[in-house]
């Protein structure tokens, strides 16, 4: 089995961070990079390295982090307006192996501003 990753450590409570949410499936904390005034990200418990790598029974899963995103964003006074990124493999900027989805708010996007890690 690989290295644990930073974010398996995160969950595990292992280093700390900015926890906004947890549930039984998810963990989400501020970015400590942030692209975007509000900029976190959503974090499934289970290690999946990519999106890519995801199979038919991460289907559940994958529909759980979504609904999440939308409630996050709620929370954070974003809904009206936030953009959803994640980054699938090194040349797409992905550099902690664990899926992970970017939720960005309060900012107004252009078309080339999407890079984040």
């Amino acid at each position: 089995m690989s290295e644990e990753t930073l974010f398996t450590k995160i969950i595990n409570g292992d280093i700390p961070a900015d926890v906004l949410f947890e549930d039984e499936q998810c963990i989400c904390i501020k970015d400590i990079h942030p692209q975007a005034p509000t900029h976190v990200l959503v974090i499934p418990r289970k290690p999946i390295p990519r999106l890519s790598d995801a199979s038919e029974a991460d289907k559940a899963l994958l529909g759980h982090l979504m609904l999440q995103v939308g409630e996050i964003a709620r929370k954070l006074g974003v809904d009206d307006a936030f953009r959803v990124v994640i980054n699938n493999g090194e040349s797409a900027g992905q550099t902690v192996f664990h899926l992970h989805l970017h939720i960005l708010g309060n900012k107004t996007f252009d078309e080339g501003s999407l890079g984040m890690h």
